[in-house]
């Protein structure tokens, strides 16, 4: 049976647009790497142009969903793009649609609340025991923005690994992306008193290692975001 749709004609629609928009959930509904037909085929079965349908391949490759294979076995098949694609693709929304340098920073201080809280529900043993040799470097790190960016990085990197949350890792990844770029230098003002820094850490650890999320939590707020909000405030003229 033909899952594929004709394309719907109506006034004002823009047929490329709408003969992508057909091709692309038909893609979805399939497995990446199935051949959903050639270019006359699937051009025969939406009922539009060999011209239509070429423009609309062109999005659907641009957006990482559809690969054209030539030769022996070839036509059009269907696709996943791949995380870097997708995170290109929503910093470029950020782009378009410029967020300030508050709001990223707000944004991404709401997403790590809710991800260490997610973090202690988490029963993998090597990770928790991972998670604990990292809380045990706090205090052999020596007083500094390197030292410090390197432990935050590596933290990050473990809570994503801890939690299976694929939305909240890509608009982190994007969201901390996004607001480096924007280059304030003022930011680092909250690293300033490194011991407060360190025991803040070690508070929203020692939550994801009881597996208590709303410990967790309230410490990520208390000594996460509370401080951005107030380095927010302080930055309002």
């Amino acid at each position: 049976m033909d899952t594929l749709s004709k394309v719907p004609r109506r006034r004002g629609i823009n047929l490329v647009a709408a003969t992508a928009a057909v091709l692309r959930e038909h893609i979805f509904a399939l497995e990446p790497g199935t051949l959903i037909g050639s270019l006359h085929d699937l051009a025969y079965r939406l009922e539009v142009g060999i011209v239509t349908l070429q423009q609309a391949a062109r999005v659907l490759e641009h957006e990482g969903l559809l690969e054209v294979r030539r030769g022996p076995g070839g036509g059009y098949y269907g696709i996943r793009p791949d995380d870097a694609a997708l995170e290109r693709a929503l910093d470029a929304y950020l782009r378009v649609h410029p967020a300030t340098y508050e709001e990223a920073l707000d944004m991404t201080s709401l997403l790590f609340n809710e991800l260490v809280a997610a973090a202690a529900g988490c029963r993998d043993v090597a990770l928790l025991a991972q998670l604990r040799a990292l809380g045990e470097r706090l205090d052999e790190m020596v007083q500094g923005i390197t030292d410090l960016g390197a432990f935050e990085v590596e933290f990050q990197e473990l809570l994503f690994r801890m939690v299976s949350r694929p939305l909240f890792e890509m608009l982190t990844r994007v969201t901390l992306h996004f607001a480096s770029s924007q280059g304030d230098p003022q930011a680092y003002q909250l690293h300033t008193d490194t011991a407060h820094w360190r025991e803040g850490r070690r508070k929203i650890i020692g939550g994801i290692l009881a597996g208590d999320a709303e410990l967790a939590r309230f410490e990520a707020n208390r000594q996460n975001r509370a401080v951005v909000r107030r380095h927010l405030e302080m930055l309002r003229p």
